[in-house]
């Protein structure tokens, strides 16, 4: 029993950790959200989307991957104890992070006049493309630093560098919306890619890593290394990029930029509130999974009670953000933002299916299936493409999460089959059970909030939330033995 709880513990533990590093950025985030509701508006808010979607993609492209991969390498360095290994890996590393910041700085602005065109269907944004193409240079210096620090598990020093370098953009943001309007979020987007490089490299500073001189040999060998693994991983993000990127566009031409603010506003919500569940599922749950990939039964139960954990801590927040979404609108944005809600509530059921086509995916990465891993994700991405472009034609910003909800169904399908029938994987009674009986309350829902008149709609939400989150506390315990920790803590007071 004791090493049941222990495996369950080390899940919660990292997810908390991991979590509440989010827990402040998310505050700054909605802070971030209702400054550009109230202060530029669903059109605003559309072109800070826009040029947000084409930077990133950019750097999706240009990053090569260094990001992800990395980070093994400055980890199995650091486990060495051998400054001049570790100090040779970083130095390798820093010098791929700035050929790879400044190619991503040219390539953007190059490319500024056909950026301007495709996103906005003109040319009056290139000059604005051109001042952000810098800010490709700035982030990839940032997701540096922090590769290092993750590397080193330097966890204090991620959290530290992470919330200020949010505060700080926030802080900068606020004075030039406010003064400037639509004319200042470019000026706002590279000064807060300009705090976000001096905060992150002033904590690895903070770190003793000896300086050292590379030559040819050592920085190809190294570097190669560091960059084959992340290719076909970096692909799939960018494909995922594209996608968001089109539909984004898609719904610009169909509908027009104010509808692009409102489906950005409304996945905002969304990715906000689960990303502490999937943070920890990326940044934990991958090497431990990778860990016991080669031995099924471990597999099997490793799968399983992340999905439990997962299922567990998302289901209340579900059901509150269906229950009440329409006030966290107003809250978050303004009553401008309102034509959203019927979007989230669907997409919200999605999230469901996410939580566990997530889990059983990493399984391709943990067994070294790169190339699996990449065609899966080419899959769902194009019918994900066609199903949202399908929604919004013929239902609007509703059909767009319709579209999530449907896409995310038939990934989990997928994933889970190819897994079953390879890999023999098959999913227990337990998480069985605590799926169906969460997403039956979602359901239930779902129902009194769509059919039902407010009042009812929202005395049945509330026992909903109360059932859901009860189940959700009374499994955790039997999982976490919650009760024991809390009476060992308290004894230890007395």
């Amino acid at each position: 029993m004791k090493e049941k709880h222990s495996s369950y513990q080390q899940i919660f533990k990292a997810t908390s950790i991991l979590g509440s590093v989010q827990v402040f950025n998310i505050i700054i985030s909605i802070l971030r959200s209702k400054i550009v509701a109230v202060l530029l508006g669903p059109a605003g808010m559309g072109i800070v989307s826009i040029f947000t979607s084409t930077i990133g993609l950019l750097g999706q492209i240009t990053n090569l991957g260094l990001g992800t991969s990395a980070v093994k390498n400055i980890s199995k360095a650091s486990e060495t104890h051998d400054q001049e290994k570790l100090a040779k890996t970083a130095t390798v590393f820093r010098k791929l992070v700035w050929i790879t910041g400044l190619f991503g700085f040219i390539v953007a602005l190059i490319l500024s006049p056909f950026l301007s065109e495709i996103s906005f269907g003109n040319k009056k944004y290139t000059f604005a493309f051109v001042l952000l193409s810098i800010t490709l240079l700035f982030t990839q210096v940032s997701a540096g630093q922090n590769v290092i620090l993750q590397g080193m598990r330097k966890i204090q020093y991620m959290a530290k560098a992470s919330a200020l370098g949010a505060l700080f953009g926030l802080i900068i943001s606020i004075p030039m919306y406010y003064y400037w309007k639509e004319d200042g979020i470019v000026p706002a987007m590279i000064l807060s890619s300009i705090s976000i490089v001096v905060i992150s490299s002033y904590y690895v500073k903070k770190i003793a890593i000896p300086s050292i001189s590379v030559n040819s040999s050592d920085f190809k060998n190294e570097g190669m290394d560091m960059l084959r693994m992340g290719f076909l991983i970096s692909f799939s993000s960018i494909i995922l990029l594209i996608v968001g990127y089109i539909v984004r566009i898609y719904i610009n031409k169909i509908g027009g930029i104010k509808d692009v603010g409102l489906y950005t506003a409304g996945f905002a919500i969304i990715n906000t509130y689960v990303g502490m569940v999937f943070t920890a599922m990326a940044s934990d749950y991958y090497p431990r999974l990778a860990s016991v990939s080669d031995d099924k039964i471990k597999t099997k139960k490793t799968i399983n009670e992340q999905a439990e954990i997962a299922i567990l801590i998302l289901s209340p927040i579900l059901v509150v953000f269906l229950v009440f979404i329409h006030w966290a609108i107003i809250l978050l944005y303004s009553n401008d933002f309102i034509e959203v809600i019927p979007m989230v509530h669907w997409a919200t059921l999605g999230v469901f299916f996410k939580a566990l086509s997530w889990t059983i995916a990493f399984l391709f990465l943990a067994k070294g299936e790169s190339k699996v891993y990449f065609w899966n994700e080419v899959i769902v991405n194009a019918y994900m493409l066609i199903l949202n472009m399908l929604g919004y034609y013929y239902y609007g910003l509703t059909g767009l999460g319709i579209s999530f909800l449907i896409s995310y169904f038939l990934y989990f399908i997928q994933v889970f089959f190819i897994c079953k029938i390879f890999y023999e994987f098959d999913f227990n009674k337990e998480i069985i059970k605590i799926f169906s009986i969460q997403f039956t309350l979602a359901i239930f829902s779902f129902i009194a909030v769509y059919f039902c008149n407010v009042y009812v709609a929202y005395s049945v939400g509330l026992v909903i939330i109360l059932i859901s989150s009860c189940f959700s506390l009374n499994e955790l315990d039997k999982k976490l033995d919650i009760k024991g920790i809390v009476s060992n803590k308290f004894k230890k007071k007395v």
